[in-house]
């Protein structure tokens, strides 16, 4: 497992003090309220303040003072120790824990590896498969189950087959 998460990634300043726009990467930008500090490029920056909004956040940094050296930070992704991040719900997550994962089938056919996971309404997910990608969303009755612990995937083949984009 990875030691550090990659939570976020800052869009643009925002405002004339500092602040950064955040585009998080967690299932709500509440999870950030939490948080006491972030890494940013490997350099150690305590949280002052966190506001919430339905798809952003926007953070207060220590050292962070005015709009150019938030614009510094421009595109940069923010990481927190793995003991840091925000606690998961049953059945739910990290990306970096599913990548790399087989993806089989219920009779154990192998699929393929993931390789990536696009959010959006309906995550999709994206597999290595005899050299090809292949796009499959994570709709209803595809995924049977996910096992991070053993790096499988397993899915229904038949509607694996119907959403799948080869």
């Amino acid at each position: 497992m990875e030691k550090q998460l990659i939570i976020g990634q800052i869009s643009k300043p925002q405002g004339i003090r500092g602040e950064v726009k955040v585009k998080p990467y967690t299932d709500s930008a509440e999870d950030f309220l939490g948080l006491k500090r972030i890494f940013i490029d490997g350099t150690e920056y305590k949280i002052l303040s966190v506001r919430c909004a339905p798809d952003a956040v926007f953070l207060n940094l220590r050292g962070v003072a005015d709009r150019n050296a938030a614009e510094l930070l421009r595109g940069k992704e923010l990481v927190v120790p793995r003991d840091e991040a925000p606690a998961l719900g049953e059945g739910v997550y990290y990306i970096a824990d599913l990548l790399g994962s087989e993806v089989v089938t219920e009779e154990g056919e192998i699929l393929g590896t993931l390789k990536d996971v696009r959010q959006a309404a309906t995550d999709i997910y994206t597999i290595e498969r005899e050299g090809k990608d292949v796009l499959f969303p994570v709709a209803a009755g595809v995924v049977l189950s996910v096992e991070p612990e053993n790096m499988r995937i397993i899915v229904d083949k038949k509607r694996f087959y119907e959403v799948a984009v080869l």
